[in-house]
């Protein structure tokens, strides 16, 4: 070998280990760089004509793990996703308070009882009274409390989504430029670390944000997409756009986001055709639809049903129960019904006019099923004037009826028949009309409207409704929009939803009291119909589809509830005494000290109620497994994300510990490059002596 290539070689030498300890440097420095993978240089032995002359120096690479990186990408989109439930069921669990709080759901319900109780036990006193009616009147305004609260509960996980959105498309931007440079690095033969280690840590924030699936290509660039199959990036980029996005305040239904191809610069182009709307996309925003299309609304739906129940318990027990003196006039609220529907009732009840002393001055009992087969509304008000005047009169104007006293010392009341009460629907006369409720509401009747297939809807044509079907998982299966025309009955609404779209998971029929029902498919268990749009009228009564089909319980009419303000305001008014149906003219029908009534409030409230679709139980017994439900499903939602961030934290610790920075191991490469210098220096040295003695020689 020639002193030249000796020299040749110790040079090479020099360089590697220069190029070595700058890695080294680099690394060092970088020891608390978040996402920062360690470099080393490649150096291979340089071969000419067969004889090594030196060492080459590559460019400096990345020591990276990829399965460990898509570890840490598929863990991040899980943990995102539980972060968000667990965050949001957290602020719907403090929102319903401690079980143990004086002001909590649980213990307003449980002071309703209790004070109908005193009532008795205090024989109808002024004051247990007030106590009782203001026990309601506090309950309904913790339901409608909570029924707000989650709506904006909803309204800040929507604000959420649009801020996610807006981040996601921030990253796709990020990541495609980072592309662009890694793979002309890469074509360019240079170090493509810096690039790759920005890229990796903006996929780690994307995976968060959406369950991604990341892919390598050839040329360095990686094509990302969603959990469930929708392209975000490949050579073209993408950005998601949101018809809602800005939305302050909780909406019936939202907009899909779409996917649409950009340029370079963001700016949105035309759309892909996929779009994302289900929490099958995962991560952060999969997390944000479930709170908002499943979670939240099935509460506010389960409230709803809660307050249909605890309405009717008490609209039962009250229609059957009487004052003294008994009201002049009793004036109901609109159930959908006009004069000339079918009524439908059968049984009896006893209407009666009584004096301010309780004396029974005039009464007739009609008995609906001896009425014709086609009796109308009308002809019920006809048999119940016919049978009291001149002592009352009874109208039905604007799907209202009213019984008014024609003097103003007397009074009017109405009890079932013992042995063959009236009934629609499982409803009493006075009940069905709300003759004599304690809570009243302005969309809602309260009770089942009891139409069969036979009976006009009543809306005017071209009013529309449109109905949405969800899986159990919160994600739009179709929708279908009903279109009202003259002369439609209930059983072509029937027709029309097992007609269309809807049918494909499942059916709709009238059930005996008249509600719409739907029995999904097998397959599609947990499916669940929403109500988004809905501009019916039923003959201008102010009631829609939504309030008259009992499809969903957020139609229950509670936005507008409160208790009677006649008797909210005047304890006199709350009926708990009972009429005496068998009384003669002349005689007493009610009696001075009667609180039979309130004995009825006490048994109704620990008897079951009828909530719809969800089965039967007590009032008290619903809301505890209502308020119970949050708490496992908060708990659940807690222990899953502390899961799935453990997980993401050893991943994220398994792929820094391969490719991070050791300081001792770095520290020892740095003792090794410094004796290959030393070494090489040395070479260098011996030739210049070398070089030296042969000039000497000369």
């Amino acid at each position: 070998m020639s002193i030249n290539s000796i020299l040749s070689s110790a040079i090479s030498g020099l360089s590697a280990s220069q190029a070595g300890m700058q890695v080294v440097s680099t690394n060092i420095a970088n020891v608390g760089t978040v996402g920062y993978a360690r470099q080393t240089v490649s150096q291979s032995a340089s071969v000419a004509a067969g004889q090594v002359n030196g060492v080459v120096v590559g460019e400096p690479s990345r020591v990276a793990d990829k399965f460990l990186e898509n570890a840490v990408y598929k863990r991040a989109g899980t943990a995102g996703r539980a972060e968000a439930a667990a965050n949001y069921l957290d602020r719907l669990q403090s929102l319903l308070g401690s079980p143990s709080s004086a002001s909590g759901l649980t213990a307003r319900l449980s002071a309703i009882a209790s004070s109908v109780s005193q009532v008795t036990g205090l024989q109808g006193s002024a004051e247990s009274v007030a106590l009782f009616t203001g026990n309601v009147d506090d309950t309904i305004d913790t339901l409608q409390g909570l029924q707000s609260d989650v709506t904006n509960l909803r309204a800040d996980v929507e604000s959420e989504v649009s801020d996610t959105v807006d981040r996601v498309n921030v990253l796709l931007q990020k990541i495609h430029g980072l592309n662009a440079d890694v793979s002309r690095l890469q074509g360019l033969g240079l170090s493509t670390s810096g690039p790759a280690d920005e890229r990796m840590s903006a996929l780690q924030e994307l995976s968060g944000l959406v369950e991604v699936s990341v892919r390598e290509q050839p040329d360095g660039r990686v094509t990302i997409d969603t959990a469930s199959g929708q392209v975000l990036l490949d050579k073209r980029l993408r950005q998601l756009s949101y018809a809602d996005q800005g939305a302050t305040t909780a909406q019936t239904s939202y907009s899909a986001i779409d996917i649409r191809f950009a340029s370079d610069n963001g700016t949105m182009q035309a759309s892909t055709g996929e779009t994302i709307a289900s929490t099958a996309v995962g991560g952060k925003l999969g997390g944000l639809l479930d709170m908002r299309d499943r979670v939240l609304p099935g509460f506010s739906e389960q409230l709803g049903q809660l307050f249909t129940g605890l309405a009717q318990t008490m609209n039962a027990v009250s229609n059957a129960g009487t004052t003294l003196p008994a009201p002049q006039t009793l004036t109901g609220q609109a159930n959908g019904l006009v004069g000339s529907d079918r009524l439908g009732f059968t049984g009896k009840a006893t209407f009666a006019v009584v004096s301010s002393d309780g004396t029974m001055v005039a009464k007739t009992t009609v008995d609906f099923g001896a009425l014709p087969a086609n009796a109308t509304v009308d002809d019920a008000v006809a048999a119940i004037n016919a049978g009291l005047s001149p002592a009352a009169t009874a109208s039905f104007k604007d799907g209202v009826l009213s019984i008014s006293a024609a003097s103003s010392a007397n009074g009017v009341a109405i009890a079932q028949d013992a042995e063959a009460p009236s009934d629609r629907a499982g409803v009493g006369f006075s009940q069905f009309f709300g003759l004599n409720n304690l809570v009243r509401s302005g969309t809602s009747g309260l009770v089942p409207s009891g139409f069969t297939a036979s009976d006009p809807t009543g809306f005017t044509a071209g009013e529309t409704t449109r109905l949405v079907l969800r899986d159990s998982s919160g994600k739009i299966l179709t929708s279908q929009t009903l279109t009202a025309a003259d002369g439609d009955t209930w059983g072509d609404v029937i027709s029309q939803l097992n007609g269309g779209d809807l049918a494909k998971y499942g059916s709709f029929a009238l059930d005996d009291t008249g509600r719409v029902a739907f029995t999904p498919k097998v397959g599609n268990s947990g499916a669940t119909i929403e109500v988004p749009v809905d501009s019916t009228d039923r003959y201008g009564t102010g009631l829609s589809f939504s309030a008259l089909s009992g499809l969903t319980g957020a139609a229950s009419g509670l936005s507008t509830a409160q208790v009677s303000a006649d008797m909210l305001n005047d304890t006199s008014r709350v009926p708990l005494a009972q009429l005496q149906t068998g009384a003669a003219v002349g005689e007493k029908a009610i009696g001075a000290g009667d609180i039979r009534n309130a004995t009825a409030f006490v048994d109704a409230l620990a008897g079951s109620a009828n909530f719809g679709k969800d089965g039967k139980a007590t009032v008290t017994a619903f809301a505890n497994r209502l308020l119970g439900n949050v708490g496992a499903q908060a708990a659940l939602a807690k222990t899953t994300y502390d899961d799935a961030s453990a997980r993401l934290t050893d991943a994220a610790t398994r792929r820094d510990s391969y490719s991070g920075v050791n300081i001792d191991e770095e520290l020892a490469q740095m003792v090794v490059l410094q004796n290959s210098y030393s070494a090489a220096a040395r070479v260098i040295s011996t030739a210049s002596q070398m070089y030296d003695a042969l000039l000497n020689m000369v």
